[in-house]
């Protein structure tokens, strides 16, 4: 399966407000996809189960052998109760009912039981890939996206392609099974009550193509709509507290309800079609049952056949019946699973990130003298965003970079980190093109402490370890020293065995950002990245933070973005950005004599 063939589908554009990040896609007008193209996707995983499927299939059609075998032998011992009852005879076809069915349940139990190892060894496969897949995404592709739409698709869609493995494949293969030795078994009995029955087929074949293809439609729109239902609520829980504050719970509940009704009426639509199915063949099966009756009554009485064989006739076209609407419901279901398959395998054939190099260089005693050489990027190929910016930062300098919302701070410093890459030029890290090095090493270069804290559940020393757990038990405690974290976390019932929960709302906002700060110091880099790393503490502990970062940044290469310019008066040096261009660099003493774009900002901080 190709991992690199990107799909490109039609998306309705929101903005995300803010930043200067790519636009979040919606999925509303997205159309369907190509069946036969994700029948075969769906295929490659199927193929390299092929010794378990085999095993199904074998006991499936065994089963299948006895069960069909058993209306011909009660139709044999109806025979033997006219004129006479013959006990002996019936006796013996009663044993061998007995065995056949104990045989036939064994041989199901066998199938169900290969069936759920095989299904679960797909969606295990599956799962595999996708999460490696998401490992090799570059950070657009989540900059573009909900992280409830894909979770969906992680969970939701994954689920739906495991329960129909599960249930509906080998249903399939039993119902195909069962409608051809019925049909070998009536046309041995009767040719003309076979056609009778006949009849119906056509009928239902067009009947179950036309729904199939309405149910489709319905299907995929029904996953879509869980995939934004489930965005929009990771949305709105995630930031409740923001929602409240903001009194945005009437507009959260009413587009809630929005995607809700339409998730509602996608999903309604495509029950209702799935189960008009059986109501069309059960009607169907009732007439060509009627017929059968009438004909068959009247050969028995010209003695053209017996009174057994119409009994195992009509046993044979009700069981007829019943796989032709398995088969049709199954194919309905079917619908549901290709929808979500095809979500599965939009992810799948998204457009990783460039490979590592073949022959990736290293950096033997990394200094830190980084250069930008003419780089240039955009989100959009028809809107640049960051054009010919040239710099040449020497090891140990401690750059800021400022500017308006919007400017391209952030994303300078992805660049650095190749979380985005270049359109245009190159970055290099003490002479080495940073596009030569294997992106896990290139990381590990570099320490970041990002305005947003993340941690995840799990104690205080799982989570400054994060990353590096080979550090020793005194390279932990000096780093959290370093970053001031010690004294509450000593202070903490457990200390540092003290377990965060999912929410990391049993500790403040300030102590989760000296977590990590001190996982940053921790793995002793040198780079270190600060995005308005102290926004989140008080004024006193952010000063004594700025006195630890600074004995932190001797001898390191450090980038801080800050938009409280007083914080970053003592850099090295200064980079003023203004709408991804580079308009004014130099010292805070400079930059103010200038008169210029830094010193507007930095007086507009302390007007009055």
């Amino acid at each position: 399966m190709a991992q690199n063939t990107h799909i490109r589908p039609k998306y309705n554009v929101r903005g995300r407000g803010g930043g200067s990040g790519p636009p979040i896609v919606g999925r509303i007008g997205e159309k369907s996809k190509d069946f036969k193209g994700t029948l075969q996707k769906i295929l490659c995983y199927i193929k390299p189960q092929y010794k378990g499927l085999a095993t199904v299939f074998a006991f499936a059609l065994l089963g299948t052998v006895f069960s069909i075998a058993a209306p011909k032998l009660i139709g044999m011992g109806v025979d033997h109760l006219f004129p006479r009852v013959d006990f002996g005879y019936i006796g013996k076809i009663l044993l061998l009912l007995l065995v056949l069915y104990l045989l036939a349940s064994l041989f199901s139990y066998i199938q169900e039981y290969t069936m759920a190892g095989v299904a679960q060894r797909i969606i295990q496969r599956m799962r595999n890939d996708v999460a490696e897949k998401l490992q090799h995404l570059p950070l657009q592709f989540y900059d573009t996206r909900t992280h409830g739409e894909i979770l969906s698709r992680v969970t939701n869609d994954i689920d739906t392609i495991s329960t129909s493995f599960q249930q509906s494949l080998l249903q399939l293969v039993t119902a195909i099974f069962t409608l051809f030795g019925v049909t070998v078994m009536m046309m041995t009995l009767s040719l003309w009550l076979s056609l009778l029955t006949f009849l119906v087929l056509p009928l239902g074949v067009g009947l179950t193509a036309f729904i199939a293809k309405k149910s489709h439609t319905f299907y995929a729109g029904q996953q879509r709509a869980l995939g934004r239902l489930n965005g929009h609520a990771e949305e709105m829980y995630g930031g409740h507290k923001v929602v409240r504050a903001f009194h945005y719970e009437a507009a959260s509940i009413e587009e809630f309800n929005a995607t809700n009704q339409q998730l509602y009426a996608f999903g309604w639509k495509a029950q209702f079609v799935s189960s008009v199915i059986f109501p069309l063949f059960n009607f169907l099966g009732n007439l060509a049952f009627m017929a059968i009756c009438i004909v068959g009554g009247f050969l028995a009485v010209t003695g053209r056949m017996t009174l057994g064989n119409i009994q195992s006739f009509i046993t044979y076209s009700r069981q007829f019946n019943q796989p032709i609407s398995q088969v049709a419901n199954i194919t309905n279901i079917l619908q549901s699973t290709l929808a979500a398959a095809e979500r599965v395998f939009e992810i799948l054939e998204e457009t990783e990130e460039s490979p590592d190099p073949v022959a990736p260089k290293e950096i033997d005693h990394p200094k830190g003298e980084i250069v930008f050489d003419h780089i240039k990027f955009r989100y959009d190929p028809d809107q640049p965003l960051i054009e010919d910016i040239s710099l040449s930062i020497k090891p140990g300098d401690i750059v800021a970079i400022v500017g308006p919302t919007g400017a391209g701070k952030t994303t300078l410093v992805n660049l650095l980190m190749r979380f985005y890459e270049l359109s245009g030029g190159r970055i290099t890290i003490d002479g080495v093109d940073i596009t030569q090095m294997k992106r896990k090493y290139l990381h590990r270069l570099f320490g970041m402490v990002l305005q947003d804290t993340w941690l995840f559940k799990g104690t205080i020393r799982e989570n400054i370890l994060y990353g590096w757990g080979d550090a020793t038990e005194e390279e932990l405690l000096n780093a959290a020293d370093t970053a001031l974290a010690n004294p509450f976390i000593r202070a903490l019932p457990d200390g540092y065995d003290t377990v965060i929960n999912e929410e990391a709302n049993n500790i403040s906002e300030g102590q989760k950002q000296l977590l990590t700060i001190a996982r940053a110091i921790l793995i002793n880099p040198s780079v270190l990245i600060l995005d308005e790393a102290t926004s989140s503490v008080d004024t006193r502990t952010e000063l004594l933070i700025h006195r630890a970062m600074t004995e932190v940044m001797k001898g390191r290469t450090s980038f801080v973005i800050a938009h409280r310019l007083s914080t970053i008066r003592h850099a090295d040096r200064i980079l003023v950005m203004n709408k991804g261009c580079l308009v004014e660099q130099g010292t805070h003493a400079e930059l103010l004599e200038k008169e210029g774009f830094y010193a507007r900002l930095y007086n507009s901080q302390f007007a009055t």
